[in-house]
């Protein structure tokens, strides 16, 4: 399954993230930690190298995500040109304290009452934007739910005299190119329940998780999980748990709900659905599809080409 979800306000707010851009100083990227380059929107990093701006990519929810996938995420993006990365959960006063300091040192030229440190805060729907906007400030001033896209507008606030934040809606991008990357954003409950069919992601989910964290699974659900793909890990949820149909047939439906609640809220343990090593392998994939696409195309464009002239030819 292909999953893409692009309503219309994302399209408005990317025009309104672009006209603001260019006041800004500083550009915080809100990642998901256990899938943080799926999460990554290629909109963001576009307008904020077209205006040269620095970021911090905040690694949120790192309490749900493997450690060892984290801190090699940490390291990759601090590897590139004017990023920071910083992982963290707003769960933890002290570790929303420490924001400020980071961003003052991306932009040391600003923060101060004449030049105020501008900051945009951007990301996918449901990463934690809001929340992390009320911790920063220490009041609800941002809108928060379970759902994804609950923010639609852009609102800026004050972070004592110095700093300004510029809150912008949760935004996705037109085409997700990888259907590998919308499974997991469907996974991690960053795409609206309309755009998706639950059954398909809880077994892709499932198959990641066979192949990452199966001691994890045994450990949640009590059975064995060898020879097992994402279907019948599903069935056995269903199975372990009782949920039947009436006639007694497993509820397939409900278990997969479940089994993604398990997982969205770290019941399943502390989970990371890709590191810097699996991305590079899924690209290197996409990019072998993409010219085998292309050559296919070329050929089949050839083959038109030649029997058109056949037939000039005859004529």
């Amino acid at each position: 399954m292909s999953i893409q979800w692009y309503p219309g306000h994302m399209n408005a707010a990317r025009k309104k993230a672009a006209e603001q851009m260019e006041n800004t100083d500083l550009v915080i990227e809100v990642l998901d930690a256990r899938l943080p380059e799926a999460s990554c929107n290629p909109m963001v990093e576009e307008l904020r190298l077209f205006r040269q701006r620095p970021c911090l990519k905040i690694l949120n929810k790192v309490d749900l995500a493997d450690p060892a996938a984290t801190a090699a995420w940490s390291a990759y993006y601090n590897a590139q040109e004017g990023v920071t990365a910083y992982a963290m959960t707003t769960k933890k006063p002290g570790d929303v304290a420490k924001i400020p300091d980071l961003c003052q040192s991306l932009a040391p030229h600003r923060g101060v009452p004449t030049k105020p440190l501008r900051i945009m805060i951007m990301g996918i729907p449901n990463v934690g934007k809001s929340t992390l906007m009320n911790a920063l400030l220490k009041k609800k001033v941002a809108k928060v739910g379970d759902e994804p896209a609950v923010t639609k507008m852009q609102q800026k606030l004050y972070l004592g005299k110095n700093i300004i934040l510029v809150d912008t809606p949760g935004m996705l991008w037109p085409k997700i190119a990888l259907a590998s990357d919308g499974l997991m954003l469907a996974a991690s409950h960053a795409i609206g329940s309309n755009a998706l069919i639950e059954d398909e992601v809880a077994v892709f989910l499932a198959d990641e998780l066979l192949a990452r964290y199966p001691a994890l699974l045994s450990a949640r659900y009590g059975f064995k999980t060898e020879g097992m793909d994402g279907i019948a890990v599903v069935e056995g949820v269903a199975a372990r748990r009782g949920y039947r149909q009436k006639g007694g047939d497993l509820d397939f439906e409900k278990a997969s709900h479940i089994f993604l609640q398990d997982y969205r809220t770290g019941a399943l343990g502390r989970i990371s659905l890709e590191t810097p090593e699996t991305r590079a392998v899924r690209m290197a994939q996409h990019a072998a599809e993409m010219a085998a696409k292309a050559a296919k195309a070329a050929a089949i464009a050839a083959e038109k080409a030649a029997n058109s002239a056949r037939g000039k030819r005859g004529t």
